[in-house]
């Protein structure tokens, strides 16, 4: 049974507070929302939850679907929106603990017999045992591109092809993992000519995911706006997926005096950029899970290190307070909401 919230006209309230207030509604309307459920009303619960997920956020999808050691699962989803996948993720983490009856996820699960799954798209419904994919995997990338086909794309327009091929998939893999480990999704009208079942994904998937480290980083060169030359280090796969609930942006400038004549550092000032580093690794391994480097570039006399925390992290402080021991010049440290982690979109896998 998949139910879709509606608009709500309030987005007034701070987005925690508007998380928080939806628990109280739950204790509030779970006695009732679980009468019209055991009851296998479609109507009643589209009723209760639409308007209170809607307060959270008019663009968050919800759905109701069999738990995973739970009877029913509660469902909310940024449904691809990487704005909104922090809040979704806030949602889950406030929810109460997991009964018999309720589990809560912040994305749609993977379902264990897929090939039994039935699903809609645009009012037609679809049967994912007759889904066949073309799959490949780019040499040296971390992901699989997807050409889906079902016999029913014929009936469907273009976007009602990509929303089913998006639903396939969550379905086949969860909604974490098809961003975790899809590139391209090309929805086909004719199958594949080296099509495999769609079942087949998660192992083709689970081959590629075989080779991740998490440690890797990634070596890059290029030049700026203006010509000049940049070198930037980034983690490799970089995905927000990965750090959902690091959603404010944390840029750590630091201007650098010994330079070669592209404006790359060296000497000096290379050696002091590596001690800083060591430094700014010190502080956030501290704060633990709640901060992450992603990236740092050096261009033009200027090294940016591109940090991400919770916004109840302690992260910017710390960071601020390192920044004034730089030597070099007046370092800057800008903090700036980033839930889709636009800042660092050159460098996201």
């Amino acid at each position: 049974m998949r139910l879709f919230g509606r608009k709500s006209e309030d987005e007034g309230a701070d987005p925690g507070e508007r998380v928080a207030g939806f628990w109280q509604w739950w204790a509030s309307a779970r006695p009732e929302l679980d009468a019209a459920v055991a009851a296998g009303e479609s109507g009643k619960p589209a009723e209760l939850l639409g308007p209170a997920v809607a307060a959270v956020h008019p663009d968050l999808v919800w759905e109701l679907a069999p738990g995973r050691n739970a009877a029913h699962a509660l469902v909310v989803t940024a449904a691809g929106d990487a704005e909104l996948r922090s809040l979704a993720h806030r949602w889950a983490r406030a929810a109460p603990p997991a009964d018999m009856l309720w589990e809560f996820h912040p994305s749609r699960q993977a379902s264990a017999l897929p090939g039994e799954l039935t699903l809609d798209a645009g009012g037609i419904e679809f049967g994912l045992d007759k889904l066949v994919l073309g799959l490949r995997v780019p040499r040296g990338a971390l992901r699989v591109d997807v050409t889906a086909h079902h016999p029913i794309f014929g009936e469907l327009g273009e976007d009602a092809r990509m929303d089913a091929t998006l639903l396939a998939l969550d379905r086949l893999l969860g909604e974490d993992d098809v961003a975790r480990w899809v590139g391209e999704i090309v929805p086909a009208a004719a199958p594949p000519i080296d099509a495999v079942p769609a079942v087949h994904l998660p192992v083709v998937v689970a081959d590629v995911a075989a080779d991740y480290d998490t440690e890797q980083w990634a070596m890059l060169e290029g030049r700026t706006a203006s010509g000049a030359p940049l070198v930037a280090s980034a983690r490799y796969p970089l995905r927000p997926v990965d750090y959902p609930l690091l959603d404010h942006h944390i840029a750590v400038t630091l201007p650098y005096r010994d330079k070669d004549a592209g404006g790359l550092p060296q000497g000096r000032s290379l050696a002091a950029l590596g001690a800083f580093e060591e430094r700014l690794g010190e502080r956030l391994r501290a704060l633990g899970d709640d901060v992450v480097l992603a990236a740092h570039l050096s261009a033009e006399r200027r090294r940016v290190m591109h940090v991400y925390a919770t916004r109840e992290s302690a992260a910017a402080a710390a960071l601020k307070e390192l920044a004034s021991t730089w030597k070099e010049g007046r370092a800057r440290v800008d903090v700036t909401p980033d839930p889709a982690w636009s800042a660092v979109a050159a460098f996201l896998a």
